[in-house]
């Protein structure tokens, strides 16, 4: 196997599973990518956080200086719309494979949301141009996809609601009709990513336009609301475990009476679950990676804690414990067994031809196995920093916050959970048929040598 500085982050096994698939631009994009994240975006972090103002209202109108130098960076180095396949989207995309930009991903992990952010990379824009780029019209592509991928502006999505259980998005009350030439937009979300940050200048806001539809799947469309629009009102911020992740956010926003062209309708009238579909297929592949990324940050930081020779626990060093070295074991290998499952659903060539519509079973298990998975490893690590491993001394505690809101995110895990056992169940009446032709065979071999069964 040919060297390669992935290894030094993640493993060689891993890398020897999927080196074989990488393209040489593949290669030297993740080679380029680690480089400038060691030398760049980690030693920035600090800096980001230390920008940022205290204060309640400066926080959500700052515009960090810091992560927009970095952004010109990275731009000039090539590393920009990175999760945007050219295979998909040949006009907008660039020459990577799902897989590529998967084990990407698990580095960007690494930095937090500023790895992603500084490439043009971070959630909710990436969902959002990829409606843009596979369902948008020329206009709309023109007037909003394009300083997307520019990083000129940022965007939300906004589907959760307030008062509604939104984990079955069949559920959603926001009103969207046509009036004249015009969509009126009514309801209440929350919850919504982004829409907090000074420069998210649209919303992608999903509603039903066809309740009395007989298909509860096409009762609901997906409308561009520009963020100054009369009517959008944000109500507050919403903190996650005491967290405001500003000066992005989670708002929450009412529509009340909101006028916009109707050629501001994405697809069409009642596509509002096909678009959603299509926004979360490759995305879930790529949070589950970050995620990744997180834990072996969070090992990291926990095997450093217990070599540090100043700590002694009644009597011995913190690695000298077998409790302590268990817990680094099983942190190992929790994260392998979860990167190989998700790189083993990024592998299948489905994923890449038909945009993760032949791995939904082999994402819907990662979706609930690497959250789960990526909580325990920095709960080890947040133990072995005792009291300091719950304050703002550590990134673990903000790290663990972020990591139980995804269990939440994309659907909850009990929705996984449950979508997986269901795809299991179809496989009874072929494995009852299977059963009962070896029956048949078993019962003709013993008749044969003339046996009876034992049991």
């Amino acid at each position: 196997m040919s060297e390669h500085p992935i290894v030094e982050l993640t493993s060689a096994s891993s890398w020897a599973m999927v080196e074989d698939k990488f393209t040489p631009f593949g290669k030297e994009t993740l080679a380029k990518l680690i480089k400038f994240q060691e030398e760049e975006v980690l030693p920035a972090i600090k800096v980001a956080q230390a920008q940022l103002p205290d204060d309640p209202v400066l926080r959500w109108k700052t515009v960090i200086p810091i992560i927009e130098e970095l952004k010109v960076k990275a731009r000039k180095l090539g590393l920009w719309n990175l999760f945007l396949s050219k295979a998909h989207y040949p006009e907008f995309g660039v020459p990577l494979t799902n897989l590529e930009y998967a084990v990407m991903a698990e580095v960007l992990g690494r930095a937090g949301h500023l790895g992603s952010e500084v490439l043009n990379c971070s959630a909710p824009d990436t969902g959002n141009m990829e409606v843009l780029a596979r369902y948008g019209s020329p206009e709309q592509q023109k007037k909003w996809l394009v300083p997307l991928l520019n990083g000129e502006i940022r965007s939300s999505f906004a589907m959760t609601e307030r008062f509604v259980s939104s984990s079955d998005a069949t559920n959603i009350r926001t009103s969207i009709r046509q009036e004249g030439n015009e969509i009126v937009i009514n309801g209440h979300k929350w919850w919504i990513s982004g829409a907090g940050d000074p420069r998210t200048k649209i919303h992608l806001v999903m509603g039903k336009s066809d309740p009395d539809n007989a298909s509860q799947y096409n009762q609901q469309s997906v409308v561009i609301v520009p963020a100054d629009t009369p009517g959008v009102k944000i109500v507050r911020q919403m903190q996650v475990m005491g967290y405001d992740d500003a000066p992005e956010g989670h708002s929450e926003i009412i529509y009340e009476n909101v006028r916009v062209p109707l050629s501001n309708l994405v697809l069409g009238w009642g596509r509002g679950f096909e678009i959603v579909q299509g926004r979360l297929g490759p995305g879930r592949i790529h949070h589950c990676m970050r995620s990744i990324g997180a834990a072996q940050v969070a090992l990291d930081t926990m095997i450093q804690r217990i070599t540090d020779p100043s700590r002694k626990t009644f009597g011995k060093f913190l690695h000298e414990h077998g409790t302590v070295l268990a817990e680094v074991a099983q942190s190992r290998a929790d994260i392998e067994g979860a990167r190989l499952l998700v790189l083993s659903a990024a592998l299948q060539a489905s994923i890449d031809k038909y945009k993760a519509k032949g791995a939904l079973k082999e994402i819907g298990i990662a979706k609930f196995v690497v959250p789960s998975m990526a909580l325990q490893v920095i709960d080890r690590a947040m133990q072995s920093f005792g009291a300091q491993g719950l304050s703002q001394d550590t990134e673990l505690a903000f790290m663990w916050a972020n990591l139980r809101t995804l269990r939440l995110a994309d659907v909850s895990k009990s929705v996984h959970i449950q979508q997986v056992a269901q795809r299991e169940l179809k496989r009874a009446p072929a494995l009852v048929k299977k059963t009962a032709e070896v029956k048949k065979r078993e019962a003709a071999l013993l008749e044969k040598h003339g046996l009876k069964p034992r049991a």
